[in-house]
């Protein structure tokens, strides 16, 4: 009885059902297409941040430089060449290799953070800028002033004057990275995946060969089994990596030794990538790190997250912040639609109610088939809404919006290229700079925003009954005798 009178009040009401399950559909629409945004922004901050990490990295420990002091200057690249009088075509080149962007630490302190409680992996790596000047001088030639005879001529007073000449230098600057090749799970080249070649070998702690990332070696028209020399030394190129998203973490990667001997920083690194034993404990993991080994700083990619401005910033705040405030507003006005719209139907069935009753419909009867009605409104309404939302995601995801993500501080010096770990994106050491990442946008749906969308549609039938029900309680028979014509 109750299934069939509600089918035939459902059948005969299509209009009035059609508005409150539309209501209740666009509020649960637009849950699911925020959640689902949020969630892409979420996933677009991941990659920049793996980007500058490396999978698995929880958190990176640095040594910020020290403030030039009084009368001090910040180092700055210098080179010095011979302008050679016997040789006016000879070519010269340098290479400059640099430390990037912070003060070093001894290598031993990797071993010391691996010992802090809660700490379950953390290596070494020292990130290097390679700048690369190469050109020649041209000696200049004296011509005769007017009155005066050659150059060099017995009838000359005060010489001729020095024409042409000069020198022509061009530079290349490009980063590199000494990673530890017994211990390649964690840091920025595991960002990275090998598409030719192979990556380093255990055994190639010290070799002379190196991983070039795919954009800066397809510039240099370089493949695996080419050489790459960098201060005289030839590296084999045994490897090309591209990164998973966005910017490499850098353009050549080395084995650490390597790197420390062509920087001058033996036993040294300028990063120490950590891996905590539970994610759930990162920032006491951090706390410890800081509090035994002092000097350092502790950077989580929630800090780093800090540091992320441009579109996707400002996007994710408007997801998170506007868009769930509106996705909640839009909801309660549903609801309170779709509630009065149900108590305005039962006032509308005050005679129908009232026969009912007099025929022997207890109060909870007429209740009970009230909020029924309602709640299948909300069901329906709540499969409209998940279609609609998930319709949504699926456009979002297919025309990929593309954000911007600015990371303050991230880059290095000439070049355009980049420091490596948190603490250099929000710090910024010698010659840092900022640098933007393009990402595109994803809206993925989740089983948990379905089911909270589900949650809503019942909520927004149990609303809506609670109303129509309540009124429906208040009925007495007599109400319809009134009205009978």
């Amino acid at each position: 009885m109750f299934f069939t009178y509600l089918r035939r009040e459902l059948r005969r009401r299509r209009k009035a059902a059609l508005v409150v399950a539309s209501g209740l559909a666009l509020g649960i629409a637009l849950v699911i297409v925020v959640n689902s945004v949020s969630s892409g922004m979420n996933r677009a901050q991941d990659k920049v941040l793996e980007s500058l990490y490396g999978l698995g990295t929880d958190m990176t420990v640095t040594k910020a430089a020290a403030p030039p002091g009084e009368g001090e200057t910040t180092r700055r690249p210098r080179f010095e060449f011979d302008a050679q009088d016997n040789d006016d075509t000879a070519e010269q080149a340098r290479d400059l290799v640099m430390v990037q962007g912070f003060e070093t630490l001894a290598s031993s302190a990797v071993a010391q953070v691996g010992k802090q409680d809660g700490v379950g992996d953390a290596v070494g790596g020292l990130s290097v800028r390679v700048m690369k000047v190469n050109g020649q001088f041209k000696r200049g030639e004296a011509a005769a002033q007017p009155g005066q005879g050659k150059p060099g001529g017995d009838t000359g007073g005060g010489g001729g004057k020095v024409q042409g000449g000069g020198a022509a230098f061009d530079i290349d600057s490009y980063s590199a990275y000494g990673t530890d090749v017994t211990q390649q799970d964690l840091g920025p080249l595991t960002s990275s995946k090998i598409t030719s070649g192979r990556t380093f070998k255990a055994t190639e702690t010290d070799a002379e060969v190196v991983v070039l990332d795919s954009a800066y070696a397809k510039e240099k028209s370089l493949g695996v089994g080419k050489t790459l020399t960098i201060a005289k030394t030839p590296y084999q190129v045994i490897g090309i990596a591209t990164a998973d998203s966005g910017d490499a973490a850098a353009q050549v990667y080395l084995p650490l030794a390597q790197a420390q001997s062509l920087a001058g920083a033996k036993d040294k690194v300028t990063t120490v990538y950590v891996q905590a034993k539970d994610s759930q404990q990162i920032d006491a993991v951090k706390q410890t790190i800081q509090k035994n080994i002092s000097g350092t700083t502790v950077t989580t990619s929630a800090d780093l997250a800090d540091t992320v401005s441009g579109s996707l910033s400002t996007a994710s705040d408007l997801a998170s912040g506007v868009g769930k405030w509106l996705s909640i507003l839009v909801l309660v006005a549903a609801f309170l639609v779709a509630g009065l719209l149900t108590s305005s139907a039962v006032s509308r069935r005050v005679r129908e109610f009232g026969t009912l009753k007099a025929l022997g419909w207890r109060s909870g009867r007429v209740t009970r088939q009230v909020a029924g009605e309602a709640l299948v409104n909300g069901l329906f309404g709540g499969a409209l809404g998940i279609a609609l939302g998930l319709a949504g995601a699926w456009l979002i995801t297919t025309f990929s919006p593309t954000l911007t993500a600015q990371l303050g501080g991230g880059g290095g010096g000439a070049g355009g290229g980049r420091t490596f770990g948190a603490g250099q994106a929000g710090q910024g050491g010698p010659g840092a700079a900022s640098r933007a990442l393009d990402i595109a946008l994803t809206a993925p749906v989740s089983l948990t925003t379905i089911g909270l969308a589900v949650a809503l549609a019942v909520a927004g039938g149990l609303v809506a009954g609670g109303f129509g029900g309540w009124r429906a309680s208040r009925l007495r028979p007599a109400d319809a005798l009134r009205r009978v014509e």
